[in-house]
């Protein structure tokens, strides 16, 4: 077969999906925590396809590169500030996909982008925010859901009988009849509520958090209550991201989770500028727009996997 044309900044193309599982692959088995089955797995899927063992030899040979073990043998390389951006992309972009094993456990899930909509039989809804997937399990005594990453909003119909239980990351939510988020990401907030209340348990402890209130969980693990905007912290259900004063740098994390590949703010000091609006979680390129002409930014883009944010001149 012929030879696969190197990404370049000038690329245009959408990114090659074997491309895709290649960084996957380069990800992952980079890991301290890869194991013998990664590795077997990894031989399986290399020896299916010559272009999949293409693939990842030219992925692997980036890495080498940007830890200062180039090949040899490799073909012309992008050099500089550009290889740089370029193995930026990739492993972001493999960040984004590396989500596919939670995908296979879960019961509903969404890509990165996506945002759906669950309806459970008793009639609860759960709203998945982008790249989340949710395990389900349902019991005549209990409904029992687990957050194995991402967001996930719950409308809870209350049930006396049978309590709703959320666990996500070291976490147990106990609902009953309310409005309220949780996160897997590691967020200090990890647990919001916009109607009702919610029990919060961890290590033995439990907070109550009620409406427009988050439970805050420090680097210690202990929780704490504080107020919050929870119906504005959950409005990308509607596809909206809303600001009020919020720093540059935490917008930029937010649109961040919404496309492949990775935004970089290649000035640090630009993320302590601050927007107030509204912005398009649909598409983040308008999103980005918005941002350039408020704040005086320029955005630059390295097909297929970068978007750079400078202070405009």
């Amino acid at each position: 077969m012929s030879k696969r044309a190197t990404p370049d900044a000038s690329d245009e193309s959408e990114h090659d999906p074997i491309f895709v599982e290649a960084a996957v692959w380069v990800a992952r088995l980079s890991s301290p925590d890869a194991t013998a089955e990664d590795h077997a797995a990894f031989e399986v899927w290399r020896s299916t396809d010559p272009a999949h063992a293409e693939a990842h030899a030219e992925l692997d040979a980036w890495r080498r590169m940007m830890g200062g073990s180039p090949d040899p043998r490799r073909r012309k390389w992008p050099t500089g500030p550009i290889a740089v951006m370029l193995a930026m992309g990739a492993f972001g972009l493999a960040a984004d996909e590396t989500g596919w094993i939670d995908r296979l456990r879960a019961d509903a899930w969404t890509g990165v982008g996506g945002i759906a909509t669950t309806i459970l039989p008793d009639g609860s809804r759960i709203d998945l925010d982008t790249d989340t997937a949710v395990v389900l399990h349902d019991t005549p005594g209990e409904r029992r859901v687990t957050v194995l990453r991402g967001e996930a909003v719950f409308d809870v119909v209350h049930d006396r009988d049978r309590p709703f239980i959320v666990h996500s990351a070291g976490l147990t939510v106990r609902a009953v009849g309310t409005r309220f988020f949780v996160r897997a990401d590691g967020t200090p907030e990890p647990v919001g509520v916009a109607e009702g209340r919610v029990d919060v348990g961890t290590g033995g402890r439990i907070a109550m958090v009620t409406a427009n209130e988050v439970a805050h969980r420090s680097a210690e693990g202990r929780l704490t209550v504080q107020p919050s905007d929870v119906a504005q912290a959950i409005a990308w259900r509607e596809g909206k991201l809303v600001a009020s004063g919020r720093p540059l740098a935490a917008i930029v994390a937010s649109l961040d989770r919404y496309r492949r590949g990775r935004i970089v703010l290649l000035d640090p000091s630009l993320g302590a500028r601050r927007f107030t609006g509204t912005l398009d979680l649909r598409n983040t390129d308008d999103a980005l727009a918005v941002l350039a002409a408020s704040l005086r930014l320029k955005i630059t883009r390295v097909p297929p996997f970068l978007v750079l944010i400078r202070g405009a001149s």
